[in-house]
């Protein structure tokens, strides 16, 4: 994707509006503003795909030291522009994207894959359940959820259906494509939401949880992956059953699934010795990122979530099962480290010149003036948030943008910071459903022609309202029994 000069030049007006035309509000410094405005401009360049978020960044990063917005000197300013280099949750998402890179390399994905297809792929719904158990077995140690749907499960998915001759350009898809695609799409937003490191944003919602309660709630993996557990669950159980009755394959049965996957096993041989060591450092991974050793041996074993991905992918280099130049290579890592780093330093220095708190006390006067008590203002805030999604095509600038302000609004309203920390870090991954171009792997499993746009359109909402519901009755229930709230 290269340079589009009008949505960049729409991005660069609505800057230059903001900064120059629109008084700065009462309570607002100028230095925040202007910020403000380099920002909005930044979201809309990337909402735009003026473009590549990695570009763009560099440039967000240029501005914010040649102005001086949040320091008085041009060094102190530089300093505070490469801040976020040196933010551990930054690191963890890339060097967990980089360990990722081991699933495709060696294989062991697909192998899991079709090892699933195996067992359970005599049915078309069995099919269907095999690839939501591979998405979220993967999930884990997979950060980049385009990478996991989209590189991973996809071709798996589009193979099955084109041994049925389930084929969009034949007008076939109804045999079972469609319903697959559907299927291999939204365990992906069910799967990101069920770990930190599924996605890459959600590190991003840790961060802003524990700076809006002055790192009273601060989520470690464990905490996360435990409250996400039994709502995420029910979903991903629910999720294919509510495909199968909208859009009902025409072959329900598939004994053929189960042969071609062992085909596919046998062509892949005997696991070999990168697969095994890639799945031994998966289990080590999961263990260190679940607090395990300090649960049996005390908080003095405990591992930092960031030492852990560094870990992994030191035995991967050791072990020869990566090279240097296959990290080298992966680019989506060091281009999510970029971005990642520069969208992080405009929102953290946004909150601490005060914008934030501003808008968040705009957004809790607006709204409690209505007299709907927490419960009601914070339904109303959740619903805003979510559905604000058909406005992005970028999950990680949608909650940039948006997140603090509303959960900090939130908290002003009265709701338990916990459960409503949970909620909304629960829709920042629901919202992928909604769109075709809601996160990376939309356009990917979209692109396939399975499904049409009103299709997918339909089922994203309707998908939407189902997993909030089950995530605010099944996950309130399940986070009141941990004593979160």
């Amino acid at each position: 994707m290269g340079f589009k000069p009008i949505p960049a030049a729409i991005a660069l007006l609505i800057s230059l509006i903001i900064w120059f035309a629109i008084p700065v509000p009462e309570g607002v410094s100028p230095q925040a503003w202007h910020l403000l405005a380099m920002f909005v401009g930044v979201i809309a360049a990337i909402i735009g795909k003026a473009m590549p978020i990695g570009a763009l960044s560099i440039i967000a990063i240029m501005l914010v030291a040649l102005t001086g917005v949040t320091a008085e000197t041009p060094s102190k300013a530089m300093n505070d522009a490469l801040s976020s280099f040196g933010n551990p949750l930054i690191w963890l998402i890339g060097v967990a994207i980089m360990i990722s890179r081991g699933l495709l390399k060696t294989g062991l994905g697909a192998r899991v894959g079709y090892l699933f297809i195996g067992l359970w792929g005599k049915r078309t719904l069995g099919v269907a359940y095999s690839l939501a158990v591979v998405e979220l077995l993967l999930a884990p140690v997979t950060p980049s959820n385009t990478a996991r749907g989209g590189g991973i499960i996809h071709p798996i998915m589009k193979s099955i259906a084109s041994s049925y001759d389930s084929d969009p350009e034949k007008g076939t898809e109804k045999r079972m494509g469609k319903f697959l695609a559907l299927v291999n799409y939204h365990a992906n937003p069910i799967s990101s939401i069920m770990f930190i490191t599924a996605t890459a944003p959600n590190p991003l919602i840790v961060d802003l949880v524990a700076k809006a309660t002055n790192y009273d709630i601060h989520l470690s993996w464990g905490t996360w992956a435990l409250a996400m557990l039994l709502p995420g669950l029910v979903a991903m159980f629910l999720m294919p059953l509510i495909i199968y009755w909208m859009y009902p394959p025409e072959i329900k049965q598939t004994p053929n699934a189960v042969a071609f996957a062992k085909e596919r096993l046998k062509e892949q041989g005997p696991m070999t010795r990168d697969e095994k060591i890639m799945l031994g450092i998966f289990a080590v991974l999961l263990i260190l990122w679940a607090g395990i050793p300090a649960m049996l041996f005390g908080k003095a074993f405990t591992v930092d979530p960031t030492t852990t991905a560094f870990i992994g992918l030191s035995l991967l280099l050791l072990t020869g099962v990566l090279s240097w130049d296959d990290i080298l290579k992966e680019k989506s890592a060091w281009d999510t480290i970029t971005w990642f780093a520069a969208l992080v330093m405009m929102a953290t220095f946004l909150n601490k010149l005060g914008l934030i708190t501003w808008f968040s006390g705009v957004l809790e006067s607006s709204i409690g003036s209505l007299g709907m008590g927490w419960m009601g203002a914070c339904a109303l805030l959740l619903l805003a948030y979510m559905y604000a999604h058909y406005m992005f095509a970028s999950t990680t600038a949608h909650i940039t943008a948006m997140f603090a302000a509303f959960y900090s609004a939130g908290l002003a309203l009265g709701a338990p910071p916990m459960l409503f920390a949970l909620m909304m870090a629960a829709a920042s991954s629901i919202m992928m459903t909604l769109t075709h171009y809601a996160t990376g792997t939309s356009p990917v499993v979209f692109g396939s022609g399975f499904v049409t746009l009103g299709e997918w359109w339909k089922v994203g909402f309707i998908m939407s309202v189902i997993e909030l519901m089950i995530f605010v009755i099944v996950g309130g229930i399940w986070w009141k029994i941990l004593g979160f709230y």
